[in-house]
């Protein structure tokens, strides 16, 4: 009997707990999963036949929905394949449940087709690793793969959120015969967990308050988050009020206040650090992009630092961390607003931190804007850094924006406040170039919104194979910065200079996106000169089908531009 009852309540269990897509990759011993979550008539189910396109789909939607996606795939290799966006899940915490079917422990390393140690296969980089029982007809095992499936679903939607991973042995037959009849038995049982919000207590807020006003200097800086109008609003009203710096990369998508500090890569090389050095610093979120700010906290270390996270992981980026606070940064700073404010209107006095400390950051940030806008003005050649500024301020208010790493993400960072009418996504969990296309097709899949994929030409064509899907979601559009390889390693000190660079790092190419587009049915454009561009541009936004704009750039011109844009800002600081 191929209908396995205890799978079939599995798919039952992950509906109870409100999950809604089901992402497949097909094959034989997987079998018996599929068919409990194809039948299943509550789930969206989708097929891609590349496990590494597969993880990072899931990966996109999970990341749109906040809530887990489920993954299949068969056994051996194909569980691997999975490992590149489980752990991107894990390190942007964002919750997978990988479901990979197995072959009974006893045939382990017995020379039988298709078998890996599957057990434990993501390491370190899920939350946890459940392996069920090859029995499904015994009490006993019925019972742990019900209890085991109600864990596994609490787990991945408990914060901080991330993949969890049950490795399913099936035996032969997979197949069920014609009149089987697959339905969910009396024996479900759905545990749900009681959520609740972490707060401080009010000892803590005390000690917390009499900290904060001991210090002068007070910075905050936030790493990658979702945009967040509540967050938004809170630290606004610290920045407007209490006079308190808040610094965040186009990743943190802080949204809606001017004085947010953005230009940070542009001007932190070359400014006085010895007028911007923290007292206190407060963070929040995930990685920063910005190399620069990374290096100025820590050559230039805080007296104390305080992290905002639900994580359980220490995390000192900065050498300096001294205080972790484990709740929702919405939570923290609405009531560290909030609390500051009511002592400040019971004492009747104003805020006692130094208040140029903040005049010091918004002079940096605002006149970096300024060079940066004058260096862009003076450009009229076709590169990198001018299609991606063309791009950005043509792209519709409320979009999305996914970057792929490398120098894309790095463009797009360096350009500020460009980019605050958008919600940039990137896979900076791992920060490989692997999966980009994918994540952003699977994000497209499931908002109605407008989703542009910004990538460069390898990280195109290395994940191409998300684009085997059918159909295409029509509100994705993609635009591909051609410059014939690598160009990142033209723009660091260390391969630029080497003989081998265009062999071995640049890994120079003569390839185009245009026949994958033709595979794909989308619709295709192309651009190599900035009048092209603008023209094709207008057209490309307007087009109502999934559609790809190619930008074919020099590489000696991009890395030029890129360096000389520090020049630039060096001599006119």
């Amino acid at each position: 009997m191929a209908l396995l009852q205890p799978l079939t309540d599995l798919a039952e269990i992950c509906y109870a707990h409100g999950m809604r897509h089901v992402v497949i990759s097909p094959g034989s011993r997987s079998a018996a999963l599929t068919l409990a979550f194809v039948r299943h008539d509550g789930f969206k189910k989708h097929v891609v036949m590349d496990e590494r396109s597969a993880g990072f789909i899931a990966l996109g939607m999970a990341q749109q929905l906040n809530m887990p996606v489920v993954l299949i795939c068969t056994s051996g290799s194909a569980a691997y394949n999975y490992a590149p966006a489980v752990a991107e899940a894990f390190f942007q915490q964002i919750s997978l449940l990988i479901l990979t079917a197995d072959r009974p422990s006893e045939w382990i390393h017995q020379l039988d087709g298709q078998t890996i140690y599957q057990a434990d296969i993501y390491g370190k980089h899920v939350k946890k690793s459940f392996t069920f029982s090859s029995d499904y007809t015994h009490q006993d095992a019925r019972w742990m793969i019900n209890r085991t499936g109600n864990e596994a679903a609490i787990l991945a939607q408990s914060k901080p959120f991330g993949p969890v991973h049950i490795n399913v042995p099936i035996r032969e037959p997979f197949y069920p015969s014609g009149e089987e009849i697959i339905s969910v038995s009396q024996e479900v049982r759905v545990v749900r967990k009681t959520e609740s919000e972490a707060t401080l207590s009010v000892e803590t807020w005390h000690d917390l308050l009499n900290a904060w006003d001991s210090f002068d200097r007070i910075l905050i800086a936030g790493g990658q988050h979702r945009s967040s109008e509540r967050l938004s609003h809170a630290l606004a009203k610290i920045s407007e009020e209490l006079d308190v710096p808040v610094l965040g990369d186009s990743l943190t998508n802080q949204k809606g206040y001017q004085d947010f500090l953005t230009y940070q890569d542009v001007f932190l090389p070359h400014a006085n650090t010895d007028k911007l050095r923290p007292d206190l610093l407060i963070t929040y979120g995930l990685s920063f992009i910005s190399k620069a700010f990374k290096q100025f906290l820590q050559k230039n270390p805080a007296i104390q630092h305080w992290h905002i996270s639900e994580d359980s992981h220490l995390v000192d980026t900065f050498y300096s961390l001294n205080r972790q606070i484990p709740v929702s940064a919405e939570y923290f700073f609405e009531n560290l607003f909030e609390k500051i404010d009511y002592q400040l209107f019971v004492q009747g006095s104003d805020p006692e931190n130094d208040t140029s400390y903040k005049a010091h950051w918004k002079a940096n940030d605002s006149n970096a804007g300024v060079i940066l806008r004058q260096y862009l003005d003076n450009l009229s050649v076709l590169n990198d850094l001018t299609s991606v500024n063309l791009l950005i301020n043509s792209i519709p208010e409320g979009a999305q924006l996914h970057i792929a790493n490398s120098m894309p993400i790095r463009y797009v960072n360096a350009l500020g406040n460009h980019v605050s009418h958008v919600e940039i996504f990137a896979n900076r969990g791992t920060s490989g170039i692997d999966g980009c296309v994918s994540t952003a097709i699977g994000a497209a899949m499931v908002t109605a919104k407008p989703v542009f994929l910004l990538v460069g030409d390898v990280a195109f064509l290395y994940d191409r194979n998300g684009l085997l899907i059918q159909p295409l979601p029509d509100n994705l559009k993609i635009v591909v910065l051609n410059n014939s390889g690598g160009n990142i390693f033209r723009m660091i000190d260390g391969p630029a200079a080497l003989p081998e660079l265009e062999n071995y790092f640049e890994t120079r190419h003569n390839f185009t996106a245009k026949r994958t587009s033709e595979d794909s049915h989308i619709t295709y454009f192309e651009a190599d000169n900035m009048e092209t561009l603008k023209d094709v541009l207008s057209v490309f936004l307007q087009t109502d089908k999934t559609s790809l704009l190619e930008v074919f750039t020099d590489p000696v011109e991009n890395a030029k531009t890129w360096k000389g844009l520090k020049s630039y800002v060096g001599e006119n600081w």
